[in-house]
């Protein structure tokens, strides 16, 4: 991960989803789409992704036309395959066919060259998850700040 140049972050997914496990796949792209890609002009935001037929599928995410582009250039929201191996691909259908999970890309990456998707296995947060989470996140930067500010004071 220490190579890997992270491209697109979806910071919603951790906010409404409690995520259980992550896998890596890769994405079939067209040109436009990794030149776009590459330029950071991703969003994961609303995106998900859904077992058909046997193969995995991104939904929704967005990657604006490439700015140099023509003509050819690709539809931003458009439907793109995912990679993955087929025990990988079973073993995901099988989760989400269970009740409450669902597959919710967490990031976009570039790999030796390679553009990755990261796929979160996530299950939906409750309104009291959410404000717990919350708060104990205020409760961290609030002994952040105090632990500098104690720093300082010794200093």
């Amino acid at each position: 991960m220490a190579d890997d140049k992270v491209v697109a972050t979806n910071r919603e997914a951790y906010h409404n989803y409690h995520i259980l496990e992550t896998h890596e796949c890769g994405i079939v792209l067209t040109g436009t789409e990794v030149k776009s890609a590459r330029e950071g002009r991703c969003n994961l935001k609303d995106s998900y992704a859904q077992m058909r037929k046997g193969e995995a599928w991104l939904l929704n995410a967005h990657i604006s036309p490439y700015s140099h582009g023509h003509r050819d250039n690709h539809i931003p929201t458009r439907t793109r395959k995912l990679l993955l191996h087929k025990s990988e691909i079973i073993k995901l259908a099988s989760k989400t066919q269970e009740k409450g999970l669902t597959l919710v890309p967490t990031r976009m990456y570039l790999k030796k060259g390679h553009l990755k998707v990261e796929l979160g296995v996530a299950k939906g947060k409750k309104l009291h998850d959410k404000r717990e989470t919350i708060k104990r996140r205020e409760a961290d930067r609030e002994a952040r700040s105090a632990m500098k500010a104690g720093a300082r004071l010794r200093e």
